[in-house]
């Protein structure tokens, strides 16, 4: 999943609808990859719901990986402390 521009508390509700129906599709992928290279901005309820993404994905046994996203949003992950619940890869 390709995510881009600003995530806030507008976009947010579209983000978690998508990321539910592609985790809980049956016959859908063991890892979600949440594409975050184009995404400018995050705030909280965007962070919320990918953190409840990531909950929806190990209820359903995959995993979700945001790979590569910019410095903004690990500067959101490390000063919220969920730094810790995502793998994040540089590619």
């Amino acid at each position: 999943m390709h995510v881009c521009g600003e995530m806030d508390v507008d976009r947010a509700p579209f983000l978690r609808n998508a990321l539910h129906t592609g985790i809980t599709r049956p016959g859908g992928p063991g890892q979600i990859v949440v594409d975050l290279a184009d995404l400018s901005f995050c705030d909280s309820s965007g962070l919320n719901a990918l953190i409840q993404a990531r909950h929806t994905a190990q209820e359903h046994g995959k995993l979700l990986s945001p790979p590569a996203p910019r410095p903004q949003f690990l500067r959101l992950l490390d000063i919220t402390g969920a730094d810790t619940l995502f793998r994040i890869t540089d590619t």
